[in-house]
Formats: structure tokens, C-alpha cells, sequence
């Protein structure tokens, strides 16, 4: 089974001058470009340092220019908070950029503080999510929006801007629930899970029954994992920075929870969980393979989500970890595939 690699970043704030941040993660793309990784996956968040891209499309729109063939891809557009005929404009904007690069997920946004902030209740998320997402598939696909529902309404708004990939660009999601799993099965969409093993092989088992239901023999589109990876000489090194790069991530990640929830986040634990569930890979390149062909063995997946720029990690260090990813890990699963 042929096995691509892609990359996710959160452009999680770190203690670089936030110019200096951007720039060594356009650097970092030049090089996945060259490496030959399918897609970088960019996340949007809100009012917390783990994310300083609250807009997705900006960053990407200077990201197409860094890279000739790497594909882009929103993990994800958080719809409750933007207008989907917009939004649809500006996918639009970016898929003639980058010449049909633009890949497009999507959801209703994971942290009901960063949507509190913007006076969305997180118990309205859901159905204003389903609205969003009808209009925007509809202003993508079709040259005047109609819509009327309890959230949003257009009167044949006009869609002078079309895809450039017909009838659009690939869609992504994140599922949880197995209702939703059964609705991006439903859709046709590329998903991704940053789960523990054993829920991601769920998961991922679930949606190959719902697509063999929707879609009969129809190959499977990407279904992926997405892991913290870092490979150094040995397993102590990658151990060693892999950890202190991933304490300051979750320190971004726990954030909010941290600011609103009186119960302790305690990294620790999420450090022991996310080495014994396999969300965290730190290793020399040929336990980074073994884990990683493990993974694969387990879920079935075709395309495997990494994340080499995390925390306080520098941009020697992600480089490094990636050149040894890039000579002595990808090698070994294209080998394979061509077996």
C-alpha cells in the first residue's frame, strides 16, 4: 500500500519574536516542499497562544509562494466564526494562487472558550456549523448562493470567483462522534485523527464501512493519524528535546482549559499518555519507522500527519529532525510500497 506524509503545524507562539516564528515555519515549508511531503495542514485557533494563525488564509496565502508542489490544506476553518460565502471567495482566491493546491477542512471549532469569545455558544456550534458548511459547498460549486436558514441568508448572492479545482478542492475533517464519521463518509472527505491508537483504529475501521456503504468499490480517499515527531541520533536525544518541545506545546494547548477549568492539566501525564497511545513519537530514525510501520499496521491508514515544528523547538532542531526523517524514514515506506 503506497503511504504519503504530511505535515500539520499550529504555529504555536514560542519564545521568538513572532516575525522570526513565521519566517523559520516558511523556511520549514521550503523544505517539505523539497522533501516531497503531500500537504501542509495549517490549524486555526483564537486568543491563545497555541495558534498565531486566527487567520488560516493569510499565512497560506504567503505559504503557496515558498513551495512549487506541496499542497495546503486548513485543519481547520473553525465555520461558526466566519461568513461561508467569504470564506468560499477567499478558498477561492487561494486554490487560483497556488494554481489548485488548496485543500479545505473544516468543523465547528474544539474549545467552546475560543468560541465564547466571539459570543457563539458552543451548544449552537453544531447547527450553525451545518449551516455554514451547506452555504459554502453551495457558493463553491454553483454561481449564486440561495440560502435561507436560521443563522445565514442569501438572495443569489453572485460567485464571480470560482475553484480553480473542479467542482472543488478536496475536503478535510477531523471526526469524533461515529455519527460523524458517518457524515464525512457521507461527503466523500479526506479525515484525520490525532487520537490514541486504539480510538484512531476505531475510527478509521468505522468510516471504510460507512464508505463501502456510500461509495461501493470506490477507492478510499486519505485517512490519517496525526503524531508529535521528533528524530534525533538515538532514542535519548530525541527523547530528550521531543519532550521539552512538546512540554511548551501543551502549555499552549492546555491554555484556555487552564484559564476556565479549576482541574489541573498536568503535562506529565500527558506526556506518558501520548507515548503509551502512540500521539507522540521521539526516537532514533529506525525507532521512528518501527512505531510509525506499527501505526500503519494497526489503522489501516494511507497518509500519515507529522509535526516537526512545535514548542520551543528551534529551527536547527526541527531541521534536523526532518533531514533525518526525510533520508531515513520516508525512504524505507516508499520501499515498501514498491514491494
Amino acid at each position: 500500500m503506497e503511504m504519503t506524509f504530511g505535515v500539520v503545524d499550529h504555529l504555536d507562539k514560542n519564545d521568538q519574536p513572532t516575525a522570526d516564528m513565521f519566517e523559520d515555519r516558511l523556511k520549514l515549508i521550503e523544505l517539505y516542499d523539497q522533501a516531497g511531503f503531500y500537504a501542509f495542514h495549517l490549524t486555526e485557533h483564537h486568543a491563545t497562544p497555541l495558534g498565531l494563525a486566527p487567520s488560516p488564509n493569510v499565512f497560506l496565502a504567503a505559504a503557496t509562494q515558498r513551495a512549487k508542489t506541496l499542497r495546503f490544506a486548513s485543519l481547520i476553518y473553525i465555520l461558526p466564526l466566519y461568513d461561508p460565502v467569504r470564506l468560499a471567495s477567499e478558498i477561492c482566491m487561494l486554490d487560483h494562487i497556488s494554481r489548485g493546491r488548496i485543500e479545505v477542512g473544516v468543523g465547528r471549532g474544539i474549545s467552546p472558550y475560543e468560541l465564547a469569545y466571539y459570543n457563539i455558544s458552543h451548544l449552537e456550534a453544531p447547527e450553525i456549523f451545518r449551516e455554514a458548511y451547506q452555504v459554502m459547498m453551495q457558493a463553491l460549486q454553483n454561481e449564486s448562493v440561495n440560502f435561507k436558514g436560521e443563522y445565514f441568508t442569501y438572495r443569489g448572492t453572485p460567485m464571480e470567483l470560482r475553484p480553480y479545482q473542479k467542482p472543488h478542492p478536496p475536503l478535510w475533517y477531523g471526526p469524533g462522534s461515529p455519527s460523524s464519521v458517518e457524515w464525512c463518509a457521507r461527503e466523500g472527505m479526506n479525515i484525520v485523527s490525532n487520537k490514541p491508537l486504539d480510538v484512531a483504529k476505531d475510527q478509521i475501521n468505522q468510516f471504510g464501512d460507512f464508505w463501502a456503504k456510500f461509495h461501493g468499490a470506490k477507492p478510499l480517499p486519505k485517512v490519517a493519524v496525526t503524531r508529535h515527531i521528533y528524530v534525533a541520533d538515538t532514542d535519548e536525544e530525541a527523547v530528550e528535546i521531543g519532550t521539552r518541545g512538546f512540554r511548551m506545546w501543551y502549555d499552549r494547548y492546555a491554555y484556555l482549559w487552564k484559564k476556565f477549568d479549576p482541574r489541573p492539566s498536568d503535562d506529565e501525564l500527558a506526556l506518558s499518555g501520548g507515548r503509551g497511545a502512540g500521539t507522540l513519537i521521539f526516537g532514533s530514525p529506525a525507532t521512528v519507522r518501527e512505531e510509525i510501520e506499527r501505526q500503519i499496521a494497526a489503522t489501516g491508514i494511507n497518509y500519515f500527519v507529522t509535526r516537526f515544528a512545535f514548542g520551543d523547538l528551534t529551527l536547527e532542531e526541527s531541521t534536523r529532525s526532518l533531514g533525518l526523517f526525510t533520508d531515513e524514514v520516508m525512504p524505507h515506506f516508499q520501499q515498501l510500497a514498491a514491494e
